[in-house]
């Protein structure tokens, strides 16, 4: 049993958000959520299995498992389009797959880790941990094919000082998507990979700089303004 939670927002828009992997979980997401509730996009998290509320046991899980639960809490709460996925870290990869078979209408890709589909089906364990260790395993992704065809809109937000994910990921993603309606690369200064939204919270200008392109992404126009920063509490 999958456990979550969803926030209702006035604008069409609903934004689904996948967590990483090791110690995270949905909660993480707290400070996004409140941006995107600010401009009026309703959220939907969960904990995969081996993470938060959720729990059970990680071994159970894989790749390929993480992107059905996504898919699972999508169907089950009857998201239709226009949807927008949210993916960090590992949950980036999941995001991409499910952009594959999903209409999706905003992809937001936050320190994105990508992999070989060798380790897609494998539980995570050993074995699928030597597979992603072998040197730059995940240049075979199949992410770059995936997003080549995507015509929807898509951020890609990365950690300057990343020491998990080589620059070359982030940017070889925007690259890749060619056909996007709109896609941008924006680099957070001195992030790094388990501290890029706190070290956002920690300096205004570049948060609201992040939102913007946030907002830019999940609502184009002029749906993000300044009224959208009134009563937001930064920390």
């Amino acid at each position: 049993m999958l456990k979550g939670d969803g926030v209702t927002g006035p604008e069409d828009l609903q934004a689904v958000l996948i967590h990483g992997a090791g110690a995270s979980e949905r909660g993480r997401f707290a400070p996004l959520r409140k941006v995107l509730s600010e401009l009026g996009i309703g959220s939907i998290a969960f904990d995969c299995i081996g993470h938060g509320e959720t729990g059970g046991a990680l071994g159970v899980s894989s790749l390929a498992s993480r992107t059905r639960q996504a898919a699972a809490v999508i169907e089950a709460q009857c998201v239709d389009a226009p949807l927008a996925l949210i993916g960090t870290s590992m949950g980036a990869y999941n995001a991409i797959r499910l952009a594959e078979k999903h209409s999706i209408e905003a992809l937001i890709l936050v320190a994105p880790g990508v992999y070989t589909p060798d380790a897609y089906e494998i539980p995570f364990g050993p074995e699928f941990s030597a597979i992603i260790r072998r040197e730059r395993s995940w240049n075979a992704t199949d992410a770059w094919k995936i997003l080549a065809g995507f015509r929807g809109r898509l951020l890609v937000i990365a950690a300057e000082r990343d020491a998990v994910i080589p620059a070359e990921i982030p940017e070889r993603l925007v690259a890749s998507a060619e056909k996007a309606s709109w896609r941008e690369l924006h680099v957070v200064p001195g992030a790094e990979h388990n501290r890029l939204f706190s070290l956002l919270a920690e300096r205004t200008d570049e948060f609201w700089r992040a939102a913007e392109l946030i907002g830019a992404c999940l609502q184009p126009g002029d749906a993000y303004s300044e009224s959208a920063k009134i009563g937001f509490p930064v920390r």
